[in-house]
């Protein structure tokens, strides 16, 4: 955006004719647009039938590449030029002003009704969002393992037009540089193509190893917007296509087909992206032959061009609506209300339409001299960082009430450690019916999803990684005592890794030497899970695993600590699909781990077994507390879902039959009822996940008693 003089090529073609009137306007892409936004807003909506819904963003993708390369192409050959300014300018002016809005609205929206913790969350999000960048923070968090069960932030949907102007920063250069000796279609086909192929190619690969990226990136979409700009540059030769009608049709039946077939589960976009895709081409290059018993006898209806009409508007405020929607009443919603609100959120569509997007986009102002939108871009732009810079200042504390008992004081205060256990289950018990949240909380909820491992930064291996020696470089065998003669070695996924300020400490006081081998989502037991966001099975870990274990034979361990997450689902084989049913997944899960824990034992170390803590099962701890802060027993676990009691008595008569250490914590987190996410003054859960190292930290002599034992 920063060139205002016009790119001029050495040569052009003669000056074309304006188009004919029946050309500056397509009924059957304004109808594929409500076809696009329909699908969309039904599949946010939970409605059953369109479980793949959201193949309408690839429909936009495909129609706005042949809009833009239309009009980019018909100007280059018109006046040999592309003018970079006006076109960026037109862009902003289009796109901008409603975006802004709807931007504002939600942050502010956000910071009245959602929790301090999420609010803050979304005024990043806006940030990410106002620069175009969003959809590289969703495919990062989508990519991190402690972030994949956030819930989705009321902006999320604002990654599909940051793909779209990163496209629309290439494609006008790439076009005109295709284009330097003349305006040649030709050229600027096969350089679209070599970057569609590209484009495509890592879709594919990356679905199957990244999905975030893939979903989310510019160089996996690209592809898509593609299609339509080569179908632009078609769009002459295009007027005579034979059976014009008939593909109109097909592409329309491709679509809903893609819409109704796929669902949550499909590897998308991948090669499953071909078929809505070319559905979208078809209907868009049949058009150009204007049939009249195409499909735009469908889509050129009144009611389709008016939601096509909207599309845009209500694209950006369904979305904010149904994320925003349970805040604001308190509850989840169930699928007519949610139905209810994609429905009404048509309204601020219609009046962003009328009163911000028609008034700014048909201003005189703009349409006379189109490079002032980009002065436009940089005022609107600021507008909306500022505003959300201004609630990142704003207090975002919750405020507790009255003192609670310091769990640190209750536990290090004991002289045996009888009296700490019983010490601790007396406060676990008195805690447990609490209602407010106390003024003295540790850590507080804003700052809770930060309260994980500091010492351990780097022993963490991420989703991709295959290899220890990442983590080894980062000094992960040199903790506890580094110089002692005794190793004890850490070693499983994230549940395991959220245990190290305790495994430290213990190793310290004992002087051994303390190994980290942990990987994210990485189960230690000897079986393949299916890797988070990208739907296979997860090679990633039985590589790394299998690293690690080398290792453990290299270091020849006294004592190697396992633990894992417990999985719901049952082990898979490496084509992704479950080995046993669901009902004989804790047995096989215990004798998966067994196996890990015989491996070690023949290697020479004493395999110590850690049962997992008690799962929130995804929803967010601090979150809840900082929305409940008057009633957090709302938010407490129910042991009956939170410990798996069935899983915890397969690992341990597993491990009792084969001589194996089996350590159960959930004693230090439940009564026999509940599991209360505040004990004394300590907040126990950092995300819906994991134990807050604050509260690890204070059961470090109980677990030094099972590890010494």
């Amino acid at each position: 955006m920063t060139t205002y003089q016009p790119y001029r090529t050495a040569q052009y073609t003669r000056p074309a004719p304006e188009p004919p009137a029946r050309d500056r306007f397509r009924p059957d892409i304004e109808g594929l647009r409500a076809v696009a936004v329909l699908l969309v807003v039904a599949n946010h909506a939970g409605l059953g039938l369109v479980h793949g819904g959201y193949v309408g963003v690839d429909v936009f993708f495909v129609i706005s590449g042949f809009l833009i390369t239309l009009h980019l192409f018909k100007e280059l050959q018109r006046t040999g030029r592309i003018g970079f300014g006006a076109f960026y300018g037109r862009r902003i002016v289009r796109l901008l002003p409603a975006s802004t809005v709807v931007l504002v609205t939600t942050v502010a929206a956000a910071w009245t009704w959602m929790s301090p913790v999420q609010a803050k969350a979304v005024v990043l999000d806006a940030l990410s969002a106002a620069a175009y960048g969003i959809n590289i923070r969703l495919a990062v968090l989508g990519t991190d393992y402690l972030s994949a069960e956030l819930e989705p932030s009321p902006l999320q949907h604002f990654w599909s037009l940051a793909v779209e102007e990163q496209f629309y920063f290439i494609w006008p250069l790439l076009l005109v540089v295709a284009a330097t000796r003349r305006a040649s279609r030709r050229s600027a086909a096969v350089a679209l193509s070599v970057l569609g192929v590209v484009s495509f190619a890592v879709c594919v690969w990356q679905t199957g190893h990244s999905q975030p990226w893939a979903y989310f990136g510019i160089q996996a979409r690209a592809w898509e917007l593609a299609a339509g700009a080569l179908i632009a540059l078609a769009a002459e030769r295009l007027r005579r296509l034979p059976g014009a009608a008939v593909a109109t049709w097909a592409g329309v039946v491709a679509i809903v087909a893609s819409a109704v077939l796929y669902d949550e589960t499909t590897r998308f976009p991948g090669t499953a992206a071909l078929l809505p895709v070319a559905g979208a081409a078809l209907v868009i290059a049949g058009g150009c032959a204007q049939p009249r018993s195409g499909a735009v006898l469908l889509l050129g209806l009144r009611p389709m061009q008016a939601i096509g009409k909207l599309s845009y508007s209500w694209y950006l405020w369904h979305w904010p609506a149904l994320m925003l929607a349970p805040h604001i009443a308190g509850d989840e919603l169930g699928t007519w209300t949610r139905a209810a609100v994609a429905a009404g959120s048509l309204l601020p569509a219609w009046l962003s339409l009328r009163l911000v997007e028609n008034r700014v986009r048909f201003n005189p102002v703009f349409k006379r001299r189109p490079r002032r939108g980009l002065g436009l871009g940089v005022t609107l732009t600021a507008l909306a960082c500022g505003a959300s810079a201004i609630f990142l200042g704003l207090p975002n504390e919750v405020e507790g009430k009255g003192t609670a008992q310091d769990t640190a004081s209750v536990i290090s205060e004991s002289q045996q450690l009888a009296d700490a256990r019983r010490q601790l289950l007396d406060l676990i018990a008195t805690s447990a019916p609490l209602t407010a949240m106390p003024q003295n909380l540790t850590p507080p909820v804003t700052a809770a999803t930060n309260d994980r491992p500091q010492a351990s930064k780097g022993c963490l291996a991420s989703l991709d990684e295959t290899s220890i020696k990442p983590a080894l470089a980062q000094g992960c065998d040199r903790h506890g005592d580094p110089q002692a003669t005794t190793t004890l070695v850490l070693f499983g996924d994230s549940h395991t890794e959220q245990w190290f300020d305790a495994v430290d400490a213990v190793a310290k006081r004992r002087h051994w030497r303390l190994v980290v081998l942990t990987k994210s989502g990485c189960t230690p037991a000897d079986a393949y899970t299916i890797k988070i966001n990208a739907r296979r099975a997860f090679t990633e870990c039985a590589t790394w695993r299998e690293e690690a274990f080398a290792k453990i034979k290299e270091l020849k361990p006294a004592l190697v600590l396992l633990s894992t997450r417990t999985y719901g689902d049952p082990p898979v084989d490496k084509a992704g699909a479950a080995t046993v049913p669901k009902a004989e997944a804790d047995t096989a899960w215990a004798q998966a781990l067994m196996r890990s824990a015989k491996r070690v034992a023949d290697l020479g170390a004493r395999p110590v077994i850690m049962q997992d803590t008690p799962d929130p099962r995804g929803t967010s701890v601090p979150d809840c507390v900082a929305a409940h802060p008057e009633a957090v027993q709302q938010c407490a676990l129910k042991v009956a879902t939170a410990v798996y009691a069935t899983r915890r008595t397969a690992n341990a008569e597993a491990a009792q039959a084969a001589g194996y250490t089996v350590i159960d914590p959930t004693d230090w987190f439940c009564t026999a009822t509940v599991c209360p996410v505040i004990i004394g003054n300590a907040l126990v859960y950092r995300d819906g996940s994991h134990v807050t190292t604050s509260y690890v930290k204070l059961l470090t002599p109980l677990l030094q008693a099972e590890l010494v034992s």
